[in-house]
């Protein structure tokens, strides 16, 4: 069930971090030059333009950390020390529309839906069972009040872009293989300290109401994540 649960979950973040711009498709990349396979298909991706010029050497130490590993060691390097730090980004082949999108990624109005989406995913992390199982209806309401909720001390620090050429190979003998394509990569960074994020958080989950009050064992599961909920957040 878990295992399940955490293909809907990829799914469902794709699907919040989608820009409004063109519907363009956003996928998350965790090298600048890597290899995936999915159905069949591998796909590489190499850097070959950003907005500093060709190449990748003078990428930002935060965009370089993220494509290397992700939020993690953006959040290891100096300036974010007492901070978290939070990545918007979309990929598409038109630079206006997706240039628009990051002008237009603002802290009030997109940052809550990737505040809500690590919030779930640290309470499934936490929960050795079906999230709904294991909290009840409080995970389901506290993901949706996060979604809605206001983060004062969130600021939109940088954006940045990227050219990438992607290779999609596939492994079946009787395919031929796809024209390399070239897109856009946008990236928007948001941050913001560390204790009022914590304050923020927990104040909602102390403000948590539901209709089926949580059993005995989800009330433990509750009380066990709200105690531990920003080791590995």
């Amino acid at each position: 069930m878990k295992i399940k649960y955490f293909q809907n979950i990829f799914l469902l973040w794709t699907v919040i971090l989608c820009a409004c711009a063109s519907q363009e498709k956003i996928i998350i990349l965790p090298e600048s030059e890597q290899k995936e396979e999915q159905n069949g298909i591998a796909e590489s991706t190499e850097i070959i333009e950003t907005q500093d010029g060709t190449g990748s050497e003078n990428l930002p130490d935060w965009v370089k950390s993220f494509i290397n590993g992700g939020i993690s060691h953006i959040e290891a390097l100096e300036p974010f020390k007492d901070k978290y730090a939070f990545i918007g980004k979309t990929r598409g082949s038109s630079f206006s529309a997706l240039q628009q999108w990051s002008e237009r990624f603002t802290v009030y109005h997109d940052f809550p839906r990737l505040a809500a989406a690590r919030i779930e995913n640290r309470l499934v992390s936490a929960a050795s069972l079906y999230p709904d199982d294991e909290y009840g209806e409080f995970f389901e309401t506290l993901v949706k009040k996060s979604s809605d909720a206001e983060y004062s001390g969130a600021v939109k620090e940088e954006t940045y872009w990227t050219k990438v050429l992607v290779r999609q190979d596939n492994n079946f003998e009787d395919d031929e293989p796809a024209e390399p394509l070239e897109l856009y990569e946008f990236f928007v960074l948001i941050s913001i300290d560390k204790v009022m994020m914590q304050r923020h958080i927990h104040e909602l989950m102390a403000n948590i109401r539901t209709a089926i009050p949580p059993t005995r064992s989800q009330r433990a599961s509750i009380s066990r994540v709200q105690q531990i909920f920003f080791e590995g957040f």
